[in-house]
């Protein structure tokens, strides 16, 4: 596997492959992260075998964080990483370093429709997608994959990334790639090594509210009237019996993460984002 830092070099090393497949992270590698590299890896020995190469960034974007928010703690672990991707199929790491990625301040930059990224995770996190879609973009621009995998657990940024892939007609297929679970249920996550162990052990409550919430949904299926908004506040309201502070937990559409109006015989998720302590956390469930 090889290191490289630098655009020019990035390019140089993948001259010459006929399919490239991408995996961008910020880092502090966990098994899900893991799993999008296998994922990748998997889809290049399929289609091309040896021609192909797969490609993880580790690269933590300011843009994305907010001027409260844990971008100047959060844990840069490069060597480690390194050994963990080279032992999953990962053939190169792109690791920047801001002024090879922003030589200059990023002025440019991509705004997502409201209706997708002024929502949930978007509302509590304001600017958050214009710094997700910005920088993938540009990552996009300098790996030029055929396709990058992304997973579920983030699912609005699947879903923003496969909007501004369509929009911007770039030539790239996105694969999502499913959450990956520790043995009780919790969702793999960098930010859970904030966690305490008292703390960890609480955090599985976090999918199952949104299991709960979810087998509400199923169970009023068919019947003439489901309060949504009741449902949704009886979900938070049993995370806030246990200490939490919960952002949102909310049903909506699987298509487009409209709300969802009943009744409906439509794919839906649930979603939710909450704080344990200090530390925020997300999940989701399809149904």
């Amino acid at each position: 596997m090889q290191v490289v830092h630098r655009i020019a070099d990035l390019q140089d090393v993948l001259a010459g492959a006929s399919l490239r497949a991408f995996v961008p992270t910020m880092g502090n590698l966990h098994e899900g992260h893991l799993d999008l590299m296998q994922r990748a890896r998997k889809e290049v020995d399929v289609r091309v075998g040896a021609a192909g190469k797969t490609v993880a960034s580790i690269f933590v974007n300011r843009l994305q964080f907010g001027p409260h928010e844990d971008f100047d703690t959060y844990p840069r672990t490069l060597e480690n990483d390194c050994a963990l991707l080279a032992a999953h199929g990962c053939d190169v790491v792109f690791a920047p370093s801001e002024k090879d990625l922003y030589p200059e301040p990023q002025w440019f930059k991509l705004h997502p429709p409201a209706e997708l990224a002024d929502i949930l995770e978007g509302a509590f996190r304001p600017g958050f997608f214009v710094g997700v879609s910005t920088v993938v973009h540009k990552l996009f621009n300098i790996v030029q994959p055929q396709l990058a995998v992304f997973g579920k657990k983030d699912y609005q940024q699947l879903m923003v990334i496969r909007r501004m892939v369509q929009q911007m007609a770039l030539p790239i297929e996105i694969i999502g790639a499913e959450t990956r679970r520790a043995k009780d249920g919790l969702a793999l996550s960098s930010r859970n090594g904030y966690l305490s162990e008292a703390e960890r052990a609480e955090a599985v409550h976090l999918s199952l509210a949104l299991k709960a919430l979810a087998a509400t949904v199923l169970e009023a299926n068919g019947k003439a009237n489901l309060d949504v908004a009741a449902a949704e506040e009886a979900a938070m309201q049993s995370l806030r019996s246990r200490g939490w502070q919960p952002d949102y937990l909310s049903l909506r559409m699987q298509h487009d993460l409209s709300p969802v109006t009943w009744p409906c015989q439509q794919p839906m998720v649930v979603l939710g984002a909450a704080k344990l302590g200090k530390t925020r956390l997300i999940d989701n469930l399809e149904f």
